[in-house]
């Protein structure tokens, strides 16, 4: 099966143009995800000249690859956040958060609320295992104390598994259709003269003349906006944040319905569910299986997140599988605003990018046009944490390091080049040069350097989304070498072969 989410498969796509040109604008935003649409949006209101980029097309890559949950709440928890920050620093994340998942619900309205899919519903969060009951009551004392209306229940709604011990429910949480939702705000963009354009990768980021370069043209702005997950280029941030994929699958709800609402299964294997209404019937979404990018086996976490929901929720039935990436920042708060390149910047969300990038967008929004945010200082962009960052940066060094040692020094098992089979890629040896080749199923080969054009490591094959994936900052290509997601910028360099 290939590898399509639901939300790609339930939106139409979108066919806005590529640039062609050489523009002037006020604000040019890379990235037409949700933090880059919602920006854009936000400046073009107020007059400002304002152009998008976006490499493939608008909500494609991993705002089309999320849950479509919003929660005012942070998926590594809120206790663990105040154990890290403090009891105020939480408040003022969740209460950012709720405030966010307030103001998406007005653009939804805006843009047509049936079209977004948006709809307000409780969250429930359980022990999937004896183990993790305490878990829950931690989280269900760290909620109440940040200010979040919750619950503890003995029972889940009729349909998800039944939990261990008590369930913590938060209410007036939501959920939408991400994709449409992005889609339907671009038409608003371009409507209040905004210019958008799909299939225009950013090739350079040239800071001293704030100008973006394209294939085929480039854009010049006072200011530049990287809504790119990890910015493009090098940034100092990149450092110690840490580049994860996630999995999705979906299919037939079992029995034809399914409760509204957000399940969080806590434990050792986690497990996120809802359900997505369509015109053929309920869908069950499931989401888990979290790995760092390029350092785990992609089929084998696709497929134990199939065994989980078919043991969990009687998903037997999988139409559409795919996965996503986020990164994770060392102190746990997002990354907003302008760092030290002078580009604004809007990274470390974690798995929880949908209310995080649009209050990325709110605040970069009031940044350019000169305006206070209450929670610009919170999130700021060149904060210095290394009391609150220390154990994660070094535990990232260690395991980049590794990799790289493991790469380099102690070299992978390396095939032939000749014993490639169609459908498969391996890092091959060619008199004396190590290339990364792929044979697809028709038999032709597309072969490429192995090292990273962004900090020199070395990639690792994804068979699931049929790419070459960096394992120490995220960056991953296509077959042919070309870039599918930053931080890189330049393709991996080609190599002609014949074999």
């Amino acid at each position: 099966m290939t590898t399509t989410s639901v939300w790609h498969g339930t939106a139409p796509p979108t066919q806005w143009p590529a640039l062609d040109e050489d523009l002037q604008v006020d604000v040019a935003v890379v990235g037409g995800g949700i933090t880059g649409v919602t920006t854009a949006l936000l400046l073009a209101r107020t007059g400002k000249r304002v152009a998008l980029l976006e490499a493939r097309r608008v909500g494609s890559a991993d705002t089309g690859g999320s849950t479509g949950n919003l929660y005012a709440t942070v998926s590594g928890g809120v206790h663990a956040l105040r154990e890290k920050w403090g009891a105020e620093v939480a408040r003022e994340v969740v209460a950012s958060r709720a405030d966010t998942v307030d103001f998406i619900e007005q653009l939804a309205t805006q843009a047509a609320r049936d079209a977004a899919a948006f709809r307000r519903c409780g969250m429930y969060v359980y022990a999937g295992s004896a183990e993790a009951e305490a878990q829950v009551h931690s989280e269900y004392e760290a909620v109440i104390e940040a200010g979040l209306y919750a619950q503890l229940i003995d029972m889940l709604p009729p349909g998800p598994p039944a939990a261990h011990g008590k369930v913590l429910r938060i209410d007036r949480q939501a959920q939408f259709h991400p994709m449409s939702y992005v889609q339907a705000l671009a038409e608003q963009l371009v409507a209040s003269g905004g210019r958008l354009f799909e299939h225009s990768a950013a090739l350079e980021v040239n800071t001293s003349t704030n100008q973006v370069r394209t294939e085929r043209g480039s854009v010049t702005a006072a200011e530049i906006v990287l809504a790119t997950h990890s910015p493009s280029g090098f940034h100092l941030v990149q450092a110690g944040m840490v580049p994860h994929r996630e999995y999705g699958i979906a299919g037939p709800a079992p029995g034809g319905a399914f409760p509204p609402g957000i399940f969080w299964a806590q434990g050792p294997e986690r497990l996120s569910v809802r359900s997505l209404d369509t015109p053929q019937g309920p869908l069950l979404i499931c989401v888990g299986e979290d790995h760092k990018v390029g350092q785990h086996d992609a089929p084998e976490a696709l497929a134990s997140l199939a065994a989980a929901a078919r043991r969990r929720v009687q998903l037997s039935e999988v139409a559409f599988q795919w996965s996503a990436q986020n990164f994770q920042s060392p102190d746990n708060l997002p990354y907003i605003g302008k760092d030290t390149s002078g580009c604004y910047i809007a990274t470390g969300f974690a798995t929880d990018g949908l209310v995080y990038g649009t209050l990325a967008a709110r605040i970069i929004a009031a940044q350019i046009l000169g305006r206070e945010h209450r929670w610009s200082d919170l999130y700021k962009a060149t904060r210095f944490t290394p009391v609150k960052s220390a154990r994660t940066f070094g535990e990232e060094t260690v395991a980049v390091v590794k990799v790289v040692v493991q790469d380099y020094l102690t070299r992978r098992q390396h095939e032939e080049l000749a014993s490639l089979q169609p459908g498969h890629a391996a890092i091959v040896d060619l008199q004396g040069e190590r290339l990364a080749a792929y044979r697809d199923l028709q038999g032709e080969l597309s072969v490429v350097s192995p090292v990273c054009t962004h900090l020199k490591c070395m990639v690792h094959w994804n068979p699931v989304e049929t790419s070459w994936d960096c394992p120490c900052h995220g960056s991953r290509f296509a077959p042919d070498g070309s870039v599918l997601q930053g931080p890189a910028i330049e393709p991996l360099k080609r190599k002609q072969v014949t074999a």
